[in-house]
């Protein structure tokens, strides 16, 4: 599976599942040159990764993306790698991660392996975060379920309705 059937198949599972399974190292990717690598107008960009060309331009202008290559006219042109970088920037940004903590994770991620632990290090907080949202959640879900039992049960006693404090 090429890297764009990959992005076709799905924002979520893209970066992880090309990761995996190609063992290609997206991360040092970006920016490089090779034989038969597809091109993509920041439009096409925009519409596989949901990104609005503002978006991209604003993403490029602080750093989360590398410099993008540009045709002779000065059009940037984007590779199934910036394609797939943006994926794992939506992916940190949905899940709440701040743009100072992905302006660092990219910096990082654009460094040699020595930057490996903090990048791991930086994934690992975030993904505790997520956990603790994830459990917060539960818990609002469960108040919720408790809730709707209660109305449920009221339905077949009108008269009720309107006595719960």
């Amino acid at each position: 599976m090429t890297p764009v059937e990959v992005v076709d198949a799905g924002h979520h599972a893209a970066w992880s599942v090309l990761q995996v399974n190609s063992g290609l190292d997206l991360e040092h990717a970006p920016g490089a040159m090779l034989d038969g690598m597809d091109f993509y107008s920041p439009g096409e960009v925009a519409e596989r990764t949901g990104f609005s060309l503002d978006t991209l331009r604003y993403y490029e202008r602080i750093g989360l993306l590398h410099e993008i290559d540009r045709t002779a006219g000065g059009q940037r042109r984007f590779t199934e790698y910036d394609v797939l970088w943006l994926l794992m920037l939506r992916c940190l940004r949905e899940s709440g991660m701040p743009i100072a903590q992905m302006r660092r994770f990219s910096e990082l991620a654009r460094g040699s392996d020595e930057t490996v632990a903090e990048r791991l290090a930086l994934l690992e907080a975030h993904d505790r975060k997520i956990e603790e949202q994830i459990a917060g959640l539960r818990a609002h879900q469960e108040q919720i379920r408790q809730k709707i039992r209660i109305y449920r049960a009221k339905r077949w006693h009108p008269e009720s309705i309107g006595t719960e404090s």
